[in-house]
C-alpha cells in the first residue's frame, strides 16, 4: 500500500463543489467512484482545498492510499481512462508517509476572470463572470495592493471550520488586462476563508465600476469594517496551484 499524490483539473460547472455531499454529484464522489474500480478501500480521499459549487481547478491536489503494482505512468493513464470528461489527472507522484495536501500546503493560488459586455456570451460565461457597466483597472490594482500582508480578513469571509481563526497572509494580489474587455485577478495566500476570493473580486469590481471605495476595502482589511454584501459568481474562479515545501 502506497500514498499517491495527484494533481487534477476539473470543470466545476456540473459539480456541487469538491466535497462529498450525500447523493449530489461532487468531484470527490466521482474520483472515489473511479478509485473503487482499482480496488481502493479507503474511506475518503484528501484534498488541498474544498472548492465551492461551480468553481473550477487546474491545480487541485489530492492524496489516497492504493495497492498498485504497475507504476506511476500506468496509474495516470488508467485513472484518466475511467474519469468523467470534466475531471482529468495531470500528474501522479508518490507522497511521503503522513503527507497531507491541505495542512502541508504553504500557499494556494487562485485566478478569477471577468469580462465586460452588456450582453451575455455563452461561450465565455462558463469560465468568466460578465460584469456591466465596464470596470477601470487602475483603482482595482490599487485595491489589490491594499490586501497584501497578514491581516484579520473576517470582513471578507468566514472560517473554514467552526471557531477557526480568520487571520490569513496574502503574498500576491494583482489584476491584468488580457483583452480589451477581459481582466484577470491573481491572488496567492497561505490559505483563504470561505468565499474570501469571490468576496474580494466582487468588491474590487465594484471599485472598478465606481460604486465602492478603496478606502472602505482598506478599512475592512485593517479594522474589519463590514463590506458591501455580495459575491462574484463561482464560474470565474479557478484553483490554479498549491505549493509545498521542496525537500
Amino acid at each position: 500500500m502506497a500514498l499517491y499524490q495527484l494533481k487534477i483539473a476539473y470543470d466545476g460547472t456540473h459539480f456541487f463543489g469538491f466535497q462529498r455531499q450525500g447523493d449530489a454529484r461532487t468531484v470527490q464522489s466521482e474520483i472515489e467512484r473511479v478509485l473503487r474500480q482499482f480496488k481502493w478501500t479507503g474511506k475518503s480521499i484528501l484534498c488541498a482545498g474544498r472548492t465551492d459549487t461551480g468553481v473550477h481547478a487546474s491545480g487541485q491536489v489530492i492524496t489516497f492510499e492504493l495497492d498498485w503494482k504497475h507504476g506511476i505512468d500506468t496509474l495516470l493513464k488508467a485513472l484518466n481512462a475511467q474519469m468523467p470528461e470534466d475531471i482529468a489527472v495531470d500528474a501522479v507522484s508518490m507522497a511521503d508517509d503522513g503527507f497531507h495536501p491541505r495542512y502541508d500546503a504553504i500557499s494556494r493560488c487562485y485566478h478569477y476572470r471577468i469580462y465586460c459586455q452588456p450582453n451575455r456570451n455563452p461561450l465565455r460565461d462558463r469560465f468568466a463572470w460578465r460584469v456591466w457597466p465596464p470596470v477601470s483597472i487602475e483603482p482595482m490594482q490599487v485595491a489589490a495592493k491594499k490586501l497584501l500582508g497578514t491581516h484579520d480578513f473576517s470582513a471578507f469571509g468566514a472560517p473554514t471550520q467552526k471557531g477557526g481563526h480568520t487571520i490569513r497572509t496574502i503574498f500576491e494580489a494583482e489584476w491584468c488586462q488580457m483583452q480589451e474587455d477581459e481582466f484577470h485577478f491573481s491572488v496567492r495566500a497561505n490559505a483563504f476563508l470561505y468565499h474570501m476570493v469571490r468576496k474580494l473580486v466582487f468588491l474590487q469590481v465594484k471599485i472598478g465600476q465606481g460604486s465602492w471605495d478603496v478606502e472602505k476595502i482598506l478599512q475592512g482589511v485593517e479594522n474589519q469594517l463590514p463590506q458591501l454584501p455580495g459575491l462574484a459568481k463561482p464560474n470565474g474562479l479557478i484553483l490554479v496551484e498549491v505549493q509545498y515545501q521542496t525537500p
